[in-house]
């Protein structure tokens, strides 16, 4: 699952989107770290943010478990605009972050008014990760061409299994329990649902896509990964208080920028990019950076850290479950029967990885870190 945008001043990550983006909140860094990719767009994931900009935007008009509904479903939706566009792959990826960013230019501008300016490692942290998503944008949309929207938007949960070892490999982070048997199940899933096992749907390229599919859920766990690192840092002077309202829109804003630098470059060498689509292409491009990006991002941001643990990390699993749903009611996909079951598995492994992650996290409040401005 995805969430198009991350917000580093809060605490660890727990990457799903995907997001996501698009491809991601929670409080506690445990389950962060042992719950892999536990969340999809909604980036920004702050331990309080009662007067922040995204919370005095939406708060007041849902309930928190409503808001991450809502985020859900404008992140699954994702795929389907995608594909509806009928642009290439890297006109999608580099579209989309150039509207978006029309739309998050003005929300950071009033952020720094607010809070001031970030510190300078944060803001280089925001830019490298920016790079990684846009090729995760670049590499998600060129699965969705070969899969569908509904197989690509599930195929991107292999970066459950991506996070963790890339946390093992470059912080010796303990790898969760139950990894080495969650993780083939995982496998087996993505493999039925992107055809490579059992019958494709037809007209797909299921070799292909489930390549672009697992590059895009790669460069999007490091993405995540970078963005969890940053959130983490220790202070460069403890002794000062820490910032009361983290910024929200401010690093989604920059790492959305450097996003575009990454998907231009590599759309141009790759596919080409057409600067002028035709203007239905153009607004669906449109909806999926106003609602998959900055809309989710404004809905999830402030009402994650409001629920218990293991409520957000199921309502979040709503993601790939409309996209397939949308993707098979207004698009006309017809997965096949190897296919859906490739996404149940899928989609249970992920909920048990998840829910393990925050059970754990909840004996141990200990481990809870405070967020950083």
């Amino acid at each position: 699952m995805r969430v198009d945008g991350e917000s580093q001043d809060s605490q660890g990550d727990i990457p799903f989107e995907s997001r996501p983006a698009g491809k991601s909140v929670a409080r506690d860094d445990e389950w962060s770290r042992d719950g892999g990719a536990a969340r999809s767009l909604a980036q920004g994931h702050a331990p309080d943010l009662d007067r922040g900009l995204a919370q005095g935007l939406l708060t007041r008009l849902a309930t928190p478990a409503t808001m991450v509904i809502g985020g859900s479903a404008c992140i699954s939706l994702s795929a389907i605009f995608v594909k509806l566009s009928d642009v290439n792959a890297g006109t999608a990826a580099f579209l989309r972050c150039l509207l978006a960013l029309l739309l998050l230019a003005p929300l950071a501008a009033v952020e720094l008014r607010r809070l001031g300016p970030r510190a300078r490692r944060p803001v280089l942290t925001d830019l490298a990760a920016g790079l990684l998503l846009g090729v995760d944008f670049v590499f998600w949309a060129a699965s969705i061409r070969d899969v569908g929207a509904s197989i690509a938007t599930v195929l991107l949960n292999i970066q459950v299994i991506v996070f963790p070892l890339l946390a093992r490999l470059l912080t010796r982070t303990p790898l969760p329990r139950g990894f080495w048997l969650t993780a083939p199940v995982l496998l087996a899933g993505v493999a039925l649902a992107g055809g490579a096992i059992g019958d494709p749907e037809p007209g797909s390229n299921p070799v292909t896509g489930i390549v672009y599919g697992t590059a895009a859920g790669v460069a999007f766990a490091a993405y995540l990964f970078l963005t969890r690192l940053a959130g983490t840092r220790p202070r460069t002077n403890p002794s000062a208080p820490s910032p009361p309202r983290p910024h929200i829109a401010v690093p989604v804003c920059t790492a959305t920028f450097s996003a575009a630098i990454a998907s231009g470059v590599l759309g141009a060498l790759w596919t080409g990019i057409d600067p002028m689509p035709e203007p239905a292409a153009l607004g669906w491009l449109a909806a999926l950076a106003a609602l998959g990006q900055v809309l989710a991002l404004l809905l999830i941001t402030p009402a994650l850290p409001r629920l218990a643990p293991a409520t957000g990390a199921a309502l979040l699993l709503l993601q790939p479950v409309l996209a397939i749903a949308t993707a098979v009611a207004f698009l006309g996909e017809r997965p096949t029967a190897t296919q859906y079951a490739g996404c149940v598995l899928v989609i249970a492994t992920v909920w048990y990885a998840t829910r393990a992650a925050a059970g754990r996290s909840a004996e141990t409040p200990a481990l809870r870190t405070r967020g950083r401005g």
